[in-house]
């Protein structure tokens, strides 16, 4: 009974580990477009929600999930990219209220032409045979499709990391951020810089919506409720970090992940058995947010301010 139960641990803390590195793929672009460009863009959910349509598309068309991952992402990137010089140059410049409404409005077209393009039922996207079976770990199996996720995960963290601490673009990026107006002076073209990380975050939000396909329904608004979850983590790392949006979307998953797992079953000792199932649930969605209000009670700026 021990070892059941230390598995079932075990493979709930993976599923929370894999679960927050997908989280990290939408927070860190929505984080870097809020926090270093001070725009709200609610229609980044439904860059994920496109991305995967894009994958999903591409992978049946060509028969394999690879080529069409690599073309999704390509794809998303390049909406993303005429998104940035057609709407979100003109929103830089407009107050919260109009992003809001803006982007908002965007969420509800790019609905409607999915909608309209790939019709209303879902599409699917299976994962590559050759990860469609479990591998052993630790004594117990585990999919591993899923550690392919978080080691793509992983790898785009270390390299957001390098890109934005370590590389002169990134000094570059967080200059421009500070103060445009002398950042420009000194020749640094912070507008083509604004605009290549709005497509790189572009390209995160397929990246993650293209490996969250196969474990997921690629449907119509599927973006709108990951979005939430992408501005809880943002908020709890701390608006414009990096660092902020890994370790708050690590947090975030666990916490998700192991109360809808464990509190059924820790419920279930004190209640009956039909409602501990339907309170475990809903008490695991409300405990993000209680975590929330904590940390901004402690640190309004959230961990890991960007500014600090």
């Amino acid at each position: 009974m021990q070892d059941e139960v230390t598995q079932l641990v075990l493979e709930q803390a993976l599923n929370g580990l894999q679960f927050g590195l997908m989280l990290f793929l939408l927070a860190a672009g929505l984080t870097l477009v809020f926090g270093i460009m001070d725009c709200i863009n609610l229609a980044h959910g439904s860059l994920y929600m496109v991305g995967a349509y894009f994958v999903a598309a591409a992978a049946q068309a060509a028969d394999s999930f690879w080529l069409g991952l690599g073309a999704g992402v390509a794809a998303t990137a390049v909406l993303g990219l005429l998104l940035e010089l057609t709407l979100f140059r003109q929103l830089y410049r407009r107050d919260h209220l109009s992003q809001v409404l803006a982007t908002f409005a965007l969420i509800l077209i790019a609905n409607e032409a999915v909608r309209l393009i790939w019709g209303p039922a879902p599409l699917m996207l299976n994962p590559p045979e050759a990860l469609a079976g479990p591998v052993e770990i630790g004594g117990f199996f585990y999919p591993a499709y899923r550690l392919l996720i978080i080691g793509c995960g992983l790898a785009v963290a270390a390299l957001l990391y390098l890109l934005v601490a370590k590389s002169r673009v990134g000094m570059w990026v967080r200059a421009g951020a500070a103060n445009r107006e002398i950042t420009e002076a000194l020749g640094i073209n912070v507008r083509a810089l604004f605009t290549a990380v709005f497509v790189f975050g572009a390209a995160l939000c397929a990246l993650a919506g293209g490996l969250l396909g196969p474990l997921l329904a690629v449907q119509v608004g599927m973006g709108e409720s990951v979005l939430i979850l992408a501005f809880v983590v943002i908020i709890i790392g701390g608006i414009g970090s990096i660092r902020g949006a890994l370790v708050g979307a690590l947090i975030v998953g666990a916490v998700d992940t192991l109360g809808r797992a464990l509190l059924p079953t820790l419920l279930g000792i004190v209640l009956p058995a039909d409602a501990a199932a339907t309170l475990g649930p809903a008490l695991a969605s409300i405990l993000i947010y209680l975590l929330m209000a904590g940390i901004l009670f402690f640190r309004p700026q959230g961990l890991f301010p960007a500014r600090a």
